[in-house]
């Protein structure tokens, strides 16, 4: 890695999978992901699906409910729920549910590790952050530390497999 920008992809896409495990310790899918404003960490979330009884307890939502709680109390008038300059660090590819959330809350950035062949909304089988159609399209970032996030979803895969849930 030669420029710092891409160093501080990585430092902060280590901090999403910090929350990715807390998922895995509580047997819910590891995803994990955190939100950036002005070089800083001011959300983070870890899916909670199991843990909530919730099927939209992923971690983005969970990341985005806390950043604009935090830019409303922070930010004031100039933050209205909007997300807008925020960088979000996701383990895995958002799903069509939580890259539309994303879209809503006009955030910047999508920075994920590693690509959802089954359910990815940012370039695998949709391409909803980037859909002209929509008021609001991201920049997306795929692959910043791709194989570590990789590894924990085939390891929680494969505890699962040998649990028979």
């Amino acid at each position: 890695m030669s420029n710092p920008q891409e160093m501080n992809r990585e430092a902060f896409m280590r901090e999403a999978l910090k929350e990715a495990k807390k998922a895995f310790q509580n047997g819910d899918v590891p995803v994990g992901a955190v939100a950036v404003y002005q070089n800083r960490i001011i959300a983070r979330g870890y899916n909670q699906m199991e843990l909530l009884h919730d099927p939209t307890a992923h971690a983005e939502m969970i990341a985005i409910t806390q950043a604009a709680s935090f830019l409303h109390t922070r930010g004031g008038k100039d933050h209205r729920g909007s997300l807008e300059k925020v960088s979000f660090y996701v383990t895995l590819e958002p799903c069509p549910m939580c890259a539309g959330a994303l879209v809503l809350a006009h955030c910047e950035n999508l920075i994920y590790g590693t690509k959802d062949p089954k359910m990815g909304a940012c370039g695998s089988l949709y391409r909803i952050t980037d859909d002209a159609k929509l008021n609001h399209q991201l920049n997306v970032f795929a692959g910043v530390l791709e194989s570590d996030a990789k590894f924990l979803m085939q390891e929680f895969f494969k505890s699962l497999r040998k649990e028979k849930r």
